[in-house]
C-alpha cells in the first residue's frame, strides 16, 4: 500500500502564500494611490512566487505521474478513431 506523500511541503507553500498575502496588505494597501493600484497585480504576483516554487518542488517529487496511454493500437498512434473515419 502506498502512503500519502508528506503535507510539509503544501504547509510551507501555503504558509508562504499567505505571508505574502499578508505583506502586500500591510506594505501597500495603506498608501494607495492609482498607480499602485495598476501595479498592484505585478506586486502581488512576485509575493506568490515563493508559494509557487515550494508547491511545484512538492508536486514534482509527490505528485501523481500522469498515465500514458498505449500507442500500439490498430489505428495507430494519432489516427482519428474509426468512429471518425468514413
Amino acid at each position: 500500500m502506498r502512503r500519502p506523500p508528506p503535507a510539509l511541503g503544501i504547509v510551507f507553500a501555503v504558509a508562504f502564500s499567505l505571508a505574502g498575502l499578508a505583506a502586500f496588505i500591510l506594505l501597500f494597501i495603506p498608501g494607495m494611490n492609482v498607480y499602485w493600484f495598476i501595479l498592484a497585480p505585478v506586486i502581488f504576483a512576485v509575493y506568490q512566487i515563493p508559494a509557487v516554487v515550494v508547491y511545484a518542488l512538492w508536486k514534482r517529487k509527490y505528485g501523481k505521474k500522469p498515465e500514458r496511454e498505449d500507442e500500439s493500437r490498430e489505428e495507430g498512434a494519432g489516427a482519428p478513431p474509426e468512429s471518425i473515419k468514413k
